[in-house]
């Protein structure tokens, strides 16, 4: 008799979700429009799953003619949704863009002398939904967006090759305080070295920062390929450093500890590299030659391989695209494989 209470039960809060469903979801259909229904789901692929906002952001900046109904139909809808149901556009989301192939259109261009020629021109349906996900924007993001299927390389590779950087134990309601203490950590040690780390390639050379916390400890191990170039001249920085980081954290009841280890081929790291090649593209050398010449460091740290890909507006270009160039064996499909990654961003007078 308890199982069948429970299961009528959740049938009940199933349908009540989806009479809420619906009251929060917003329908858009354009029928007939004159285009390639292939060409409409280039750009219905780029919006599909985000929110309203950036998809209007998205859709002016896109190249395409598609983009102009597009925008528009995504536009009523989310006046409709405004007028009609009270919804608030910050919170609506696209969570199906759809495009069907309707009937293809048959003309006859008219030419003098018995010259005419038929046209074919295709049509199509493009559907559009909007949601609002304000009140229960865990379920939406788990069930309706269609996120990606990407995974970070070292996070997947963790207990085979790679290992924490962080550890310590935390109950769960204080698990997300420790991780903004341990990202505020990394920032405020990444900000004092380039205060006063003088280095004419602005290569910082941090190549990764552990953390270990215990109840009255925290013990920092910061790894550098040039820590000379940080600690001569004025050999308290490191004290210098440890009170920074006290006063930004207003540590009381727990010591810090903070250390500095020597990388031995701080080349064979890719934040290392990445940095460097970032340096040269902000010194707008051509990206080519950083690129070569990151591989001939990484020669010399007696690595058996390197991949390096670049995108964005490379050599002040309009269009952005994706430049990459492999030198040697990069086994990815081998999780036994020692593999580093890393992802770097760089402000360049032509943008990110």
């Amino acid at each position: 008799m308890t199982n069948m209470v429970r299961n009528k039960n959740k049938d009940l809060e199933i349908r009540k979700r989806e009479k809420e469903d619906i009251k929060t979801e917003v329908y858009a259909l354009s029928q007939s429009i004159s285009m390639s229904a292939h060409k409409a789901r280039r750009v219905l692929d780029q919006i599909r799953g985000r929110s309203y906002q950036e998809t209007l952001m998205i859709l002016e900046l896109m190249p395409y003619r598609a983009c102009y109904p597009i925008f528009k139909l995504i536009y009523s809808a989310a006046a409709n949704a405004k007028h009609n149901m009270g919804l608030n556009e910050e919170y609506l989301v696209i969570i199906k863009a759809t495009v069907n192939e309707d009937t293809t259109v048959k003309k006859l261009k008219p030419r003098a002398r018995g010259r005419s020629y038929p046209i074919k021109r295709p049509t199509c349906h493009i559907t559009i939904v909007l949601k609002d996900i304000s009140l229960y924007e865990e379920s939406v993001v788990e069930n309706s967006i269609s996120m990606g299927q990407k995974i970070n390389p070292l996070g997947f590779r963790l207990a085979t090759t790679q290992g924490h950087h962080s550890l310590w134990f935390a109950q769960p309601k204080n698990y997300s305080k420790g991780l903004q203490e341990d990202q505020k950590i990394r920032e405020c040690i990444k900000n004092y070295v380039q205060k006063n780390m003088r280095i004419s390639s602005g290569v910082e050379g941090i190549a990764r920062i552990e953390i270990q916390k215990r109840i009255d400890l925290i013990q920092i191990i910061i790894h550098m390929g040039f820590p000379k170039l940080l600690v001569e001249g004025k050999p308290r920085r490191i004290e210098e450093l440890q009170m920074n980081v006290q006063k930004e954290l207003n540590y009381v009841n727990r010591k810090l500890n903070i250390t500095i280890t020597r990388i031995t081929k701080p080349y064979g790291h890719p934040n290392i590299l990445a940095e460097f090649i970032a340096g040269q593209l902000r010194n707008r050398v051509s990206f080519r030659k950083a690129i070569k010449k990151a591989i001939e460091l990484t020669e010399q740290a007696d690595t058996k391989g390197i991949q390096v890909q670049i995108a964005g507006r490379i050599d002040g270009k309009e269009i952005a695209r994706v430049e990459w160039i492999r030198e040697g064996r990069v086994p990815l499909q081998t999780i036994r494989a020692k593999i580093d990654y890393c992802s770097y961003r760089v402000r360049t007078n032509m943008g990110y």
